[in-house]
C-alpha cells in the first residue's frame, strides 16, 4: 500500500484504506474541487478513484517485477454522489498471468450512510517492468 498516493491521485486525496489477495479499499474526501456544475461529485473523480483502487487489487496478485496497466473499463454510475467522502471496493474476478479482471464498487458516504454510486469493470495488463518505456 506503500505508493498508492502519488502524484494525480495524491492531489485528489485518494488514501488506501486496506488491503488483502485479490482486493484492494480507498477513500477520498470530497471538497468542493471535486464536484462539477450541479455540485454533485465529478464522474472524473468517481472514475479514477474506481480506476487506481482497482489497479491495486490487481497489483497484490502480480509479481514483484511486474506492473499494471489499465487496459479497458466501461463504469456504470448509479446515483449521483453528494456526500462528504467516496469509499472503493475492488476485487480481482479474474486473475491471468498476462490479463486480470477486475470489478469496482464506490459508494458515496454521506452523513453515515454509504450508498453505491457507481459500479466498474476493469481489463488490466500485468506488464513486466523492464518492458516499460517512460
Amino acid at each position: 500500500m506503500g505508493n498508492f498516493s502519488l502524484g494525480f491521485t495524491k492531489y485528489i486525496g485518494m488514501e488506501a484504506v486496506s488491503s488483502s489477495d485479490g482486493k484492494f479499499e480507498s477513500r477520498m474526501v470530497i471538497t468542493e474541487n471535486h464536484r462539477q456544475q450541479d455540485g454533485f461529485v465529478h464522474a472524473g473523480a468517481v472514475s479514477t478513484l474506481a480506476d487506481h483502487t482497482a489497479g491495486y487489487a490487481a497489483f497484490t496478485l502480480a509479481g514483484e517485477e511486474d506492473q499494471i496497466l489499465t487496459v479497458e473499463f466501461k463504469i456504470n454510475f448509479l446515483a449521483p454522489a453528494h456526500g462528504d467522502s467516496l469509499v472503493c471496493r475492488s476485487e480481482v474476478i479474474r486473475s491471468g498471468r498476462k490479463i486480470m479482471v477486475t470489478e469496482s464498487r464506490v459508494y458515496d458516504l454521506n452523513g453515515g450512510e454509504e450508498k453505491m454510486t457507481a459500479l466498474a469493470i476493469f481489463t488490466m495488463a500485468v506488464v513486466p517492468k523492464k518492458d516499460l518505456v517512460r
